[in-house]
């Protein structure tokens, strides 16, 4: 339950950084939600690998361990996009702007 709870969370934080950046905050919350249970899942398979059938809770410590790595992974691909504020002074130029001083 907690684990919804944080996946809430850190969606909300990564769409957040989408509408800084410019881009739509529904798609990097639905690619924030796939990369954590994908993560989640090949955690739990290594932590089965690892360790014994029977002792659960290290590997759902192994398996949100690898989920948290999920969305570290889609918040590290987010802010590598560039901000939308830096292409703001390109769309306000006109072509007033560029002609020669009035005297």
């Amino acid at each position: 339950m907690l684990e919804i709870i944080a996946l809430i969370f850190l969606c909300k934080w990564n769409g957040e950084l989408a509408v800084k950046k410019g881009l739509k905050p529904v798609t990097w919350k639905i690619y924030t939600v796939l990369a954590w249970m994908i993560a989640e899942f090949f955690g739990l398979i290594i932590g089965v690998s690892m360790f014994d059938k029977t002792n659960l809770w290290p590997i759902f410590g192994v398996g949100l361990f690898c989920a948290f790595g999920g969305y570290l992974f889609v918040r590290s691909t987010l802010e590598k996009k560039p901000d939308d504020e830096l292409d703001n002074d390109v769309n306000h130029v006109g072509v007033d702007d560029l002609a020669p001083p009035k005297k």
